[in-house]
């Protein structure tokens, strides 16, 4: 219980609560000069940490795409190829399925998009600009091009260079960016609990969670008939064995720290080789996360019509997809590391705002625990595809064990 208490989304929850309870205290007192010098502060603050937040997402993509991109080429091998492509076939379909439900559900979902009669908030007292290193889609490129060239010349030196820019980017953002996150949350729901239109969109919030749930486990499904179809294997002599790994996922939010019970739940599934256990799960922990896309590409479609009273086009939110595909095989092992890691393609992209970042980055990981328990469920159907394309090219079956 105590380790609850310290968790992000325990933390988050207390800063939304309490940003939407001082917000609405300011609201009921709107004019004295206490709660205008308290809004000025309010504002200020929210406006300095959503500068140190956007500064860091360039840094985000070229500490993790980059050096995950060199540790596949260096090692690549057929059944690495077969995986990799599995993995992102899998993140792709599930945003995209994600989208198409976006575009059939959220427009006949109760969101309210009219300001008038909104309170307006208050100038920023001083900017503190804090201009990124260079623009999201730079980084990107840069970070593909980088990571590309050194897999292929081999480049020990660079490659070691990218892997320790990697730890130093997940100690600013564990240390920085995730303990800064309930603030700059709580201060975002603040002023907008002060506007007023908070309240109305918590019925929406709720909806949207229980379907991207149902999501979920549709896909779950459809991953593991596509599995047996394959192998020629019964799905359900696998997904059976996953229960005390998806309990264990909501319960730590982490797929690291499901891997060991993840690992013993698929060597007790005997359509499984070993072998492909060994290889895939411990890989696929790390590059797969379906669950997790289809949720942010779901919260990012509903809170644009929130914020900005439309959905992304149809060609925006393809783009998005598959770019998301790649941000989630590098994304950064914290908490809500797919939304952390593609912070650029959400604000470069979509267009978010900080009012818009703060609210995905919440909403995202209120759920995170359930994100991940759909990941990890789905690894196993990937091993079992791994398993059937094994067997299909007659790949012998060897008992050495693979730490990835």
């Amino acid at each position: 219980m105590n380790k609850f208490f310290k968790s992000l989304p325990f933390k988050l929850l207390v800063g939304v609560i309490l940003g939407i309870v001082i917000g609405l205290l300011l609201n009921s007192t709107d004019g004295s000069a206490v709660s205008m010098a308290i809004l000025n502060v309010i504002v200020t603050l929210k406006y300095v940490l959503g500068q140190i937040i956007s500064f860091t997402v360039p840094l985000i993509i070229i500490g993790f795409i980059a050096p995950s991109i060199t540790k596949l080429g260096s090692n690549a091998s057929r059944m690495l190829g077969i995986a990799l492509c599995a993995a992102y076939a899998s993140s792709i379909g599930a945003a995209l399925f994600s989208t198409l439900a976006g575009y059939g559900l959220i427009p006949h979902l109760s969101i309210a998009t009219e300001v008038a009669g909104l309170k307006e908030l208050p100038s920023v007292v001083f900017e503190l600009n804090i201009p990124q290193i260079m623009p999201v889609m730079s980084a990107l490129v840069f970070s593909v091009m980088v990571g590309l060239a050194a897999a292929w010349n081999k480049s020990k030196l660079i490659t070691g260079i990218l892997d320790e820019f990697q730890k130093i980017v997940l100690s600013i953002v564990s240390k920085i960016i995730i303990p800064i996150l309930p603030f700059f949350i709580g201060l975002t729901f603040c002023g907008l609990a002060y506007e007023g239109s908070i309240t109305k969109q918590l019925p929406v919030f709720l909806q949207v969670i229980v379907i991207v749930l149902i999501g979920h486990f549709i896909w779950m499904t459809l991953l593991y008939v596509l599995a047996g179809a394959y192998s020629h294997e019964n799905p359900l002599d696998v997904v059976r064995h996953y229960g005390p790994a998806y309990l264990t996922a909501v319960g730590t939010m982490s797929s690291a720290a499901t891997l060991a019970v993840a690992l013993d739940c698929a060597h007790k599934a005997k359509p499984l080789r070993k072998d492909m256990v060994d290889f895939g799960i411990p890989l696929f922990a790390n590059i797969h996360l379906c669950g997790s896309v289809l949720t942010e590409v779901f919260f990012c479609m509903t809170i644009s019509k929130i914020l900005y009273g439309s959905i992304p086009n149809p060609g925006t939110m393809i783009l998005f997809c598959l770019l998301l595909g790649i941000f989630a095989i590098g994304a950064p092992g914290v908490p809500g590391g797919t939304v952390m890691a593609s912070l650029g393609l959400i604000t470069g992209i979509l267009g978010f705002d900080d009012s818009g970042t703060a609210l995905m980055l919440t909403i995202f990981a209120l759920q995170d625990s359930f994100g991940t328990a759909c990941n990890v469920t789905g690894d196993g159907a990937l091993t079992l595809l791994l398993t059937g394309y094994a067997k299909k090219h007659k790949i012998e079956e060897t008992n050495i064990r693979i730490d990835l």
